[in-house]
């Protein structure tokens, strides 16, 4: 069996998707399969028109032209007309749910349009319960026993992170900073916390300027430092040494910073909102995503080295939870599925 997995949004500042994309070809490789990565390095996933070019027009030429048994659709969008059987990766429905603020045609062509092409999937890939049933609740018309939870697994690098050495004040926020993801809450917490700073890392859009002059107005400006994406390298040193990952997300289809850092023994807060409850298992605290004195008291046990649980045990947890093999595993088996069913 040969797979073909849409890779184009590992180009340049590779997100979650990107690093789903990536975990999912080397297990499937490790695990002796035959993946044919399909990608265009010159074309930028993050402009729309490009976005639309590749996912209609080069991803269906390519997985033709790959000679794959399957087409694996990692990224939430498919082609209109594809040649290979299709298996399509949902993450969440968050252009449908949260995303109001962005351009109609982008609203439509990743809700409606989307949604729409899902019927045409021989199987629906789902990153949690939570995104299972936000999928059903607006596209009632797919066939529920087509949607499947697959965790995405969480890279070796994060899973073998060793020498933490907490610096008990550093507070990282990891991901797109935009509305959903509630960055203001760890700001206004900040403003109660005279020895702690926060570490933003991940692509803005205007909401960072947002929590910038939030933060001003706290006082609290010389401590909220926005770094922007960052190489892996520099990832990981930060997630060896903060004290505590905050995820105040108000919208999550999976929320891959709270397993990796689960996963590398990192003290982790979440909001108590969409999978996020979910994903840490109980193995981190849930928290109202408004509320600012339960923020402040949980990121202040955390710098002291007094949260709640064991990192360690909480790291053997998640990482039994969202090993890559597993995933690989799971997927392998749902492609080999699809092509006996025809």
């Amino acid at each position: 069996m040969i797979v073909a997995l849409d890779a184009q949004l590992t180009v340049g500042t590779a997100t979650g998707i990107g690093e789903y994309v990536n975990g999912l070809t080397a297990s499937l490789r490790d695990d002796g399969h035959d993946v044919r990565a399909l990608r265009e390095p010159g074309l930028d996933p993050w402009r729309f028109d490009r976005r639309v070019l590749w996912d209609q027009v080069l991803l269906p030429l390519r997985a033709r032209m790959s000679g794959a048994d399957v087409l694996h659709c990692t990224s939430g969008t498919m082609p209109l007309v594809s040649m290979l059987p299709a298996v399509v990766t949902v993450h969440d429905v968050a252009w449908l749910r949260v995303q109001r603020h962005a351009r109609f045609y982008a609203r439509y062509y990743f809700g409606a349009f989307s949604l729409e092409r899902y019927r045409h999937a021989r199987a629906i890939v789902v990153d949690s319960a939570f995104s299972r049933a936000e999928l059903l609740a607006v596209a009632p018309h797919l066939d529920a026993r087509r949607v499947h939870v697959v965790y995405p697994g969480v890279a070796g690098d994060f899973i073998g992170l060793a020498d933490r050495a907490s610096d008990g004040r550093t507070i990282l926020v990891v991901g797109t900073v935009e509305r959903r993801k509630n960055m203001e809450i760890v700001v206004r917490a900040l403003a109660q916390m005279p020895r702690a700073r926060v570490v933003s890392v991940g692509p803005a859009t205007p909401y960072r300027d947002e929590c910038a002059r939030l933060a001003a107005d706290l006082g609290v400006s010389d401590r909220v430092e926005f770094r922007g994406y960052v190489d892996r390298s520099t990832l990981l040193d930060l997630y060896r040494r903060c004290a505590v990952v905050a995820m105040p997300s108000r919208y999550e289809g999976f929320g891959y910073a709270a397993a990796q850092a689960l996963c590398a023994g990192v003290p982790t807060i979440v909001a108590a909102c969409a999978s996020l409850p979910e994903v840490v298992g109980g193995d981190a605290p849930a928290l109202p995503p408004d509320d600012v004195d339960a923020w402040v008291h949980a990121l202040r046990a955390a710098c002291d080295g007094n949260i709640d649980g064991a990192p360690a045990n909480a790291r053997a947890s998640a990482i039994a939870r969202f090993a890559w093999s597993c995933s690989a595993h799971a997927l392998r088996d749902l492609y080999e599925r699809v092509l006996i069913d025809g």
